[in-house]
């Protein structure tokens, strides 16, 4: 049962900390929350489904990983390119206002576009209720597979961060814009690409969910929060941080909802975080940041 637990709380963590790293990856270079990041996952989730009435009957909705995570990309590009790149510099009110109202739209344009019934992929019965077993516990197929795709984009966008060009640039304009741009650093770009990945992330996410997870416009609620959470426990800004926030939240609802009551999981959540906070108030890995 111990082992069961344990099992569960770290495939339902890998997907929790894969949507946090796409917050975590806006919040660090842009300093703001998406507070829509939970509809984005919807959105990906509304991708697959479309996406997945032109496969074959009973395919594998991970094939279509590619066309999703570019789907998503370019929507994170235009989100930010029409609304959030006027907002920037602008105050703290006007952007948790401007993703509030984006994350209402979302929900509104997914309700009129598709209504409001529960929707289900129709993958086959071996990938939608399938297990291996290893040493007495059970791992959902559906489970193992999100959890090591939320392991692989984690290590990418790690990769992407510290090898690439673009990802120097990143943590650059993350320390300080003004620096950044005086040394030819194009602020403005560095941004659209933040949150284009942290909106492809969340879409990802929502593929990875649509095949044991109902799809409605309302399903990313939960989801958006528990990021935020993830994000705030390891660290703002801390990429490896969020991940591992991301597990920590999982383990604490897989405990709490098989020892105590599922009721009780998030109060439990949120009770860790709040024990986090009092003796590390920056978060597991976060760190002061200087202010002069």
């Amino acid at each position: 049962m111990l082992l069961q637990v344990i099992v569960n709380g770290l495939l339902m963590g890998g997907v929790f900390a894969l949507i946090a790293v796409g917050l975590t990856m806006i919040h660090g270079v842009m300093k703001i929350v998406n507070f829509a990041q939970g509809d984005f996952l919807v959105v990906g989730m509304f991708f697959t489904y479309v996406f997945y009435t032109l496969m074959p009957e009973h395919s594998p909705p991970y094939w279509l990983i590619f066309p999703v995570a570019a789907g998503m990309y370019l929507l994170g590009c235009i989100v930010f390119q029409t609304s959030i790149r006027k907002v920037l510099g602008q105050g703290d009110s006007n952007y948790i206002l401007l993703t509030i109202g984006l994350s209402f739209m979302i929900q509104n344009l997914l309700q009129l576009i598709f209504g409001a019934n529960f929707r289900s992929l129709p993958v086959s019965p071996q990938l939608r209720m399938g297990s291996w077993e290893f040493l007495g516990a059970m791992f959902p197929v559906s489970r193992v597979i999100a959890f090591i795709s939320a392991v692989v984009f984690v290590i990418f966008v790690n990769w992407f961060l510290t090898k690439t060009d673009i990802g120097r640039a990143m943590r650059a304009t993350s320390e300080n814009r003004v620096v950044a741009e005086s040394l030819g650093i194009r602020g403005g770009m560095v941004y659209t690409t933040a949150f284009a990945i942290g909106t492809m992330f969340a879409g990802v996410s929502g593929l990875l969910l649509s095949p044991v997870q109902l799809i409605f416009p309302a399903a990313g609620e939960p989801f958006g929060l528990v990021a935020m959470s993830a994000m705030v426990l390891g660290g703002l800004g801390n990429i490896k941080g969020a991940f591992l926030g991301g597990l920590i939240i999982g383990l604490v609802e897989s405990f709490t909802s098989t020892y105590i009551s599922i009721a009780l999981a998030p109060v439990a959540v949120n009770l860790v975080l709040i024990l986090v906070l009092i003796f590390k108030p920056y978060g597991i890995l976060g760190k002061r940041r200087r202010t002069a």
